[in-house]
């Protein structure tokens, strides 16, 4: 029997990227079942904005949830934007978080960069399980690539040797810091 994985995001990228990971889950979103409520962020860590994500939806819905906080963290910006990397340019569009990330670093020759995830599965009965991950790289001066979501088309993966904007999602997948921490993730739900 499939086991059904509830997702505490309304980011299709995410969904998409969980979904494909999660084979042998049934993954939803708490949207698909009828969580409209738009939680605030207002933690000061990755772990923290999971944290209140994962809870809201499981005491909503009386279901356990999933829920990641993740963001790009570069060194020459002392960590930023970090957990305010969806929100960077003020209003949410990929482009334009990608443009002020680009125009922060123009004459920066550190563009060491890394993604950090941290995901949550928190059980209505109050119990938490945590993971995190990570996957080092560095910011491009441009955009490299259509593919992916978010930062993509500006970082370059150690990994890889490659953006993740041409990167394939099976690439990505097997190396991103949403795919580390959702491997722990499974490990320990069993």
């Amino acid at each position: 029997m499939e086991k059904t994985i509830v997702v505490a995001s309304g980011n299709k990228g995410k969904i998409k990227e969980i979904t494909e990971m999660l084979k042998g889950y049934k993954v939803v979103s708490a949207k698909d079942l009828g969580f409209t409520e738009d939680v605030e962020e207002t933690g000061k860590t990755f772990y923290e904005n999971a944290l209140i994500k994962a809870k809201a939806v499981a005491t909503a819905l009386n279901l356990p949830a999933l829920a990641d906080d993740s963001g790009i963290c570069v060194d020459a910006l002392n960590g930023e934007p970090g957990i305010y990397s969806a929100r960077y340019a003020g209003d949410g569009v990929d482009e334009h978080n990608n443009q002020l990330l680009l125009k922060n670093l123009e004459n920066e020759k550190n563009r060491n960069a890394k993604f950090v995830c941290c995901m949550v599965y928190y059980k209505p009965n109050g119990e938490i399980i945590t993971a995190s991950g990570e996957t080092l790289g560095t910011i491009l001066y441009a955009p490299e690539g259509t593919n992916g979501f978010g930062y993509d088309p500006i970082f370059y993966s150690l990994d890889l040797n490659k953006s993740l904007g041409i990167a394939t999602d099976e690439e990505k997948n097997s190396i991103s810091h949403r795919a580390r921490a959702l491997n722990k993730i499974k490990e320990l739900i069993k």
